[in-house]
């Protein structure tokens, strides 16, 4: 039964660099533990609503993350035009409501085609997510009921339900993104991420089962 199975939480927010640079293993991942686990998504929240331009200091430290994640996990692509033709500000909340709006439209494929689409829009396009407009644009793209989604995202439901999933990452005691924690006979166990070798991650979550 697939809700007797032990359950693997993926931890994450769609503007976060290093869970983009994990994507590639983490879909092998997903792959190798097909029928294993019920694996479900949950959004930490990374940084809250706000309209102030990130300050220099800060686009130069995420900047320089983006740098050392292209030589940890060789092959990950960023466009550093969006330094320039985007106004940064350091707002990930409104692509984690994206998130919900478009799982409110149906099943677990359509939130993850968003986080997909935003994580395509911010790294290769330089479009900013933290902008409501680009994530209706991106609703348009990936085929959900855009007046619905328009809705959605600016709903009190949505805030509730986006609170509860970062409230829940916390009480699993995970702080930084990606983070994978495997609950299974009442116990919960934090999972290593290996950003280059899906085998390791895998391995290490059989051994648990």
């Amino acid at each position: 039964m697939k809700d007797s199975l032990p359950t693997l939480y993926y931890i994450h927010d769609p503007m976060c660099s290093w869970c983009w640079g994990f994507r590639p293993v983490w879909d092998e991942v997903q792959a190798a533990l097909a029928g294993k686990v019920n694996i479900r998504y949950l959004l930490g929240g990374l940084a809250p609503d706000t309209d102030e331009i990130m300050p220099d200091s800060m686009q130069r430290s995420i900047r320089s993350t983006w740098q050392r994640i292209q030589q940890e996990i060789p092959g990950t692509e960023f466009n550093d035009d969006f330094w320039t033709a985007c106004r940064p500000r350091r707002s990930t909340y409104p692509s984690c409501r994206a998130v919900i709006a478009a799982g409110l439209q149906g099943d677990e494929f359509t939130k993850k085609a968003m986080i997909l689409a935003i994580q395509q829009a911010y790294y290769l396009r330089a479009k900013n997510p933290s902008d409501v407009a680009v994530l209706i644009q991106l609703s348009a793209e990936i085929g959900l009921d855009v007046k619905r989604f328009e809705a959605d995202i600016a709903s009190e439901r949505c805030n509730v339900l986006l609170d509860d999933e970062i409230s829940l990452s916390r009480r699993l005691g995970v702080s930084g993104f990606p983070g994978l924690e495997l609950s299974y006979k009442d116990s919960n166990t934090l999972i290593h991420i290996n950003y280059t070798d899906s085998q390791v991650i895998v391995s290490s979550i059989l051994a648990r089962l």
